[in-house]
């Protein structure tokens, strides 16, 4: 190549590459990911019921099992293919179809097992925007900002989950079992436009523009390449790595040639060995599993404890969500900032100790208003988790040669799809089996309050 070709620059470089845009992007991304899961999960019964399938409760509890089996088995490739070939952009794309493809078999397909299929093609889908899209946003934040980035990014998963439900039940009433799904196909439209406009920053970095550097000044940009290299614990007289070559052969100006970014990247099995002698890593993705189990259990038995216990009717059970739904809006990018300038560590560990009081709170029975206080405020401070951990998974990639963004978020996604398919089952079947206890004693005995809150008990910490 010679040195006097110049590349024509890309309209909209400098905000089309920006940290912001890329933030904005990655959101929009979850968002819609949340909201396409959640759209129809008040209206698939009742397409079922109109295919004459039987057992209602069941099939959906198969094809919300689909979704997640989707997520587990492609996470992996996902990850393997985004490092290989250093591409974010690109499969970010390709998910968008595959989540349309999904939306429209959904909506046409006339058997169950077809149902099946298409919610494993979301799963799919799932992975890549949860994969690459935090590997992209964490390739484009300075290091001193990802988590508040991040956070910013994961208050989408709120968003999507508070539109969802609603919106699909208002369309089903007034168009019928299509009109959610061409909500989320037009939805699905606009975050492809939003991928499409992205700019990665290896390919910005040829004409001048790095925007993890934009809010950093030049000497301090500097130490922390050096600093990278020290905490990676490279000896002083070893070669340097592909991409110091990159940094220090380019100067952002207008002039300069186009350098590639390209970075050493472990085989897989290497990459698992790393991360599994890395304690680490295995606290976080441990604690990851955790989230998932957890914020799922609930996901069947709390509208079935609503019922029984205040007999809240459909509508209103919806209002108890938004209770759980809105305050994580303001503890994800909280916690994010949070974590940039005390530590992840602090952030997580806060948020599990003050949440813990507010699970045991939500055993007692004795006020509604206690009870929806209760569960804003317990999910207040575990929404704030996420931010804390997907920051420290970018830490213990940068702390790893050959580690990449992708192989990291590869490992939250599949922890977390594990956990978010397990939550489900553990807690549907608890809450099963304290509906049968309860019914059973009401035939024979009337069971002392002490009773039924040990039962609960049961319910809510597990």
């Amino acid at each position: 190549m010679q040195a006097t070709q110049v590349l024509k620059k890309p309209w909209g470089l400098k905000w089309r590459s920006s940290v912001w845009f890329v933030t904005l992007v990655v959101g929009l991304g979850v968002t819609t990911d949340l909201l396409v899961y959640s759209i129809i999960i008040p209206v698939l019964p009742f397409q079922l019921e109109h295919l004459g399938y039987k057992g209602i409760s069941g099939l959906v509890g198969w094809l919300l099992f689909a979704y997640s089996a989707g997520l587990v088995i492609s996470t992996l490739p996902i990850a393997i293919f985004s490092e290989h070939y250093n591409a974010r952009k690109y499969p970010l794309l390709f998910g968008q179809f595959f989540l349309a493809a999904s939306q429209v078999m959904l909506m046409e397909v006339p058997t169950y097992w077809l149902m099946v299929i298409a919610r494993v093609i979301q799963g799919i889908s799932s992975s890549v925007v949860w994969v690459v899209g935090l590997a992209l946003l964490c390739d484009t934040a300075p290091e001193a900002t990802v988590g508040k980035q991040l956070g910013l990014a994961m208050t989408g998963l709120s968003i999507g989950f508070l539109v969802g439900p609603p919106v699909g039940g208002a369309l089903y009433n007034a168009f019928g079992f299509r009109g959610p799904f061409i909500f989320s196909i037009i939805v699905t439209a606009v975050d492809f436009v939003g991928r499409l406009l992205v700019i990665e920053r290896k390919d910005a970095w040829p004409h001048g523009i790095d925007p993890a550097a934009v809010s950093e000044k030049p000497q301090a940009h500097t130490e922390a390449i050096n600093e990278d290299v020290k905490d990676s614990k490279i000896p002083d007289n070893s070669s340097p790595s592909p991409f110091q070559e990159a940094v220090a052969a380019v100067t952002p100006t207008e002039h300069s040639e186009p350098v590639p970014v390209p970075e050493t990247r472990l085989p897989l099995l290497k990459v698992v060995t790393t991360l599994l002698r890395s304690p680490r890593a295995m606290v976080t993705i441990l604690i990851t599993l955790i989230q998932g189990l957890v914020y799922s259990a609930t996901e069947p038995s709390l509208p079935l404890h609503l019922q029984d216990v205040w007999h809240l009717a459909a509508s209103k059970v919806g209002l108890i969500y938004m209770a759980i739904v809105i305050p994580s809006l303001i503890s994800s990018p909280l916690a994010g900032w949070w974590s940039d300038r005390g530590g992840t560590e602090w952030v997580m560990m806060a948020c599990f100790i003050l949440s813990i009081p507010w699970w045991i709170v939500l055993i007692v029975q004795k006020s509604l208003a206690l009870f929806i206080v209760a569960i804003a405020i317990q999910s207040f401070f575990t929404s704030g988790i996420l931010s804390p951990v997907t920051a420290e998974l970018a830490a213990v990639s940068r702390a790893h040669v050959g580690v990449g963004y992708a192989h990291v978020y590869g490992a939250f996604n599949l922890c977390y799809g594990i956990g978010s398919g397990l939550g489900p089952v553990v807690g549907g079947q608890v809450s099963l089996r304290h509906r049968i206890r309860n019914n059973f004693s009401r035939r024979n005995i009337r069971l002392r309050s002490t009773t039924t809150l040990s039962e609960d008990g049961w319910l809510y910490v597990s």
